[in-house]
């Protein structure tokens, strides 16, 4: 009972401030349409963001991050070997600048905004 979905319906309930910030500006296809869904099982990982049309992951990094590189940079390439783009954005670019980041997540799909 304690699998890939329920983890992912607990780190929903536990989503940090720059992450409620960027769902509620992805969330309802707000950003040119695209459907994103949070926390989803993705191989043996739980990703922050997909956009399943697209194959384009969204991760978030906070501080724990900067301690976790070599895992991290192992779990993108794991996840791009199976077809996903992915992009990073740190905490606080989210939280500063969500223009900037909600114009990176256009252009990688190529949207015109």
């Amino acid at each position: 009972m304690h699998g890939p979905r329920y983890f992912a319906r607990d780190l929903r309930r536990q989503a940090t401030s720059a992450e409620d910030v960027l769902w509620r500006a992805l969330r309802g296809r707000r950003c040119g349409g695209l459907k994103f869904k949070r926390q989803v099982p993705i191989q043996l990982y739980t990703v922050d963001f997909l956009c399943a049309e697209h194959r384009l992951i969204v991760e978030l990094d906070g501080r724990q991050h900067d301690w976790h590189h070599e895992y991290d940079a192992k779990r993108t390439e794991e996840i791009e070997r199976c077809g996903y783009a992915v992009l990073r954005f740190r905490n606080e670019e989210v939280l500063t600048d969500l223009d900037a980041v909600m114009q990176r997540i256009a252009d990688a799909v190529g949207l015109a905004t």
